[in-house]
């Protein structure tokens, strides 16, 4: 994915490394030059041009334990228009965002990629850009021509920062504390303000207020609750500044080295770093596995496309699969093929690429294991494909606004397609092209 965007962006082709990273890009800058003016259009442009989608994604917000995208999110990256008077996410000004899909139309991970200024009707559940989760004061997570900043913005650097008095309560791992009254000054300039309180929001562990000056580092302090009219009003710390960068967090473990990290990363926390050559080593569709039939070492291999028995002559196979179909035992290589088609050692890794978005990815396992012609047989295997499949119509129909949003009484979320007016036609349950 890193590769495929990469060459895609430095080609001048944005579209294609949105679509290399799993992006959905909506953005006509025809349409935009049409409605905001030709400023707008052109900074825009100039943004899609440098925009890193391969490197945003890195850095998106996640959650735990199975490291998805956070659902359900529009996240700002870059805002136009008026930038004083008007607080954040409000209409008046025209943002650059990117959004995740709510969890029960979630297909492969994918995230849109489009503009929003508050008219617009949206399918999206969250329309409007998140306060906590906002990039367009953190430009070094999606941008080429600032990624240097990371260095300096995650602390790495060991540069002198804008003192942050000790926090009156125990904080959660992960707060980047030290880092609290400086990113403060740059989100109250951001709202064109010389002082003012901050909002620190730290999940369950509650809120926390910081009072910051942005010419006066004395003036820093942390501050009892406001009234509760005034609390939603305050500028909300992002949580790209609240929390440490975890590739940061990773390194100074061990957990972690930089040629693991995303290359932009890497060049940003270690300049000086060359990372050694990758050898890429890709199994060949002639390997086959050897099982123990009725006291002999037999193979099953690809052969004319589909993975065979491949010491067994034809006319023996055809019998041993009569003989099956009459609930009798089949030979054990015929049983061991089977189970490759139902339920195959691979079938988490597969599962895997199918959350993630890469679908290519898993099919070349499957393919590379039972042959490029094999049908699937019923199964977990063949199940697992099918609802990829399924849920990639269900998150189209749901970015086409024709699919209302499951009701607020699914239990925890889950991931089933609201009523559509219309059935689905059924597919065959015995086999499964892949």
């Amino acid at each position: 994915m890193i590769e495929a965007a990469t060459a895609a962006r430095l080609a001048g082709d944005w579209v294609g490394a949105c679509t290399a990273a799993g992006f959905d890009p909506a953005v006509d800058i025809a349409e935009i030059r049409r409605r905001h003016g030709a400023d707008l259009a052109e900074h825009l442009r100039n943004d899609l041009l440098h925009l890193a989608p391969d490197l945003l994604r890195w850095h998106l917000p996640r959650v735990a334990p199975t490291g998805h995208l956070r659902p359900g999110l529009t996240i700002a990256l870059a805002r136009y228009g008026p930038a004083r008077g008007h607080r954040f996410g409000t209409v008046g000004s025209t943002y650059l965002v990117a959004r995740t899909a709510p969890r029960w139309a979630d297909a492969g991970q994918r995230v849109s990629l489009t503009l929003w200024d508050g008219p617009t009707p949206e399918p999206h559940p969250h329309p409007r850009p998140d306060r906590r989760y906002r990039l367009d004061l953190h430009r070094h997570l999606w941008d080429v021509r600032h990624t240097d900043d990371l260095r300096i913005r995650c602390g790495a650097d060991g540069s002198p920062l804008l003192a942050t008095p000790p926090p009156p309560v125990e904080l959660p791992e992960g707060c980047a504390v030290d880092r609290w009254a400086t990113e403060a000054a740059v989100l109250l300039r951001s709202a064109g303000r010389r002082s003012g309180c901050v909002r620190i929001r730290l999940g369950s562990h509650g809120d926390l207020f910081l009072h910051s000056d942005i010419h006066d580092v004395t003036a820093t302090r942390w501050v009892p609750d406001p009234p509760p009219g005034q609390v939603s009003a305050l500028p909300v710390l992002p949580e790209a500044a609240t929390r440490t960068l975890p590739d940061l967090e990773l390194l100074r473990h061990g957990a972690i080295t930089f040629e693991r990290l995303h290359p932009l990363v890497t060049a940003a926390l270690a300049p000086d770093f060359h990372p050694p050559a990758v050898s890429r080593n890709t199994p060949t569709d002639s390997a086959f596995q050897e099982v123990d039939c009725r006291g002999e070492l037999h193979r099953i291999g690809i052969a004319d496309g589909v993975l065979s028995a491949l010491d067994h002559d034809r006319d023996e196979v055809r019998r041993e699969e009569m003989l099956a179909s009459l609930t009798g035992t089949p030979l054990p290589c015929l049983q061991a093929i089977d189970l490759a088609h139902r339920r195959p050692d691979c079938l988490g890794g597969v599962q895997e690429r199918l959350d993630f978005g890469d679908i290519d990815g898993a099919l070349t396992i499957v393919r590379r294991l039972l042959g490029p012609a094999a049908i699937l047989r019923n199964g977990p295997l063949r199940e697992a494909v099918e609802n990829a499949r399924t849920q990639h119509e269900i998150y189209e129909a749901y970015r086409a606004g024709v699919i209302d949003p499951v009701p607020q009484s699914v239990p925890g979320g889950s991931r089933r397609r609201g009523h559509t007016g219309r059935r689905r036609r059924a597919r065959p349950r015995h086999a499964t092209q892949l």
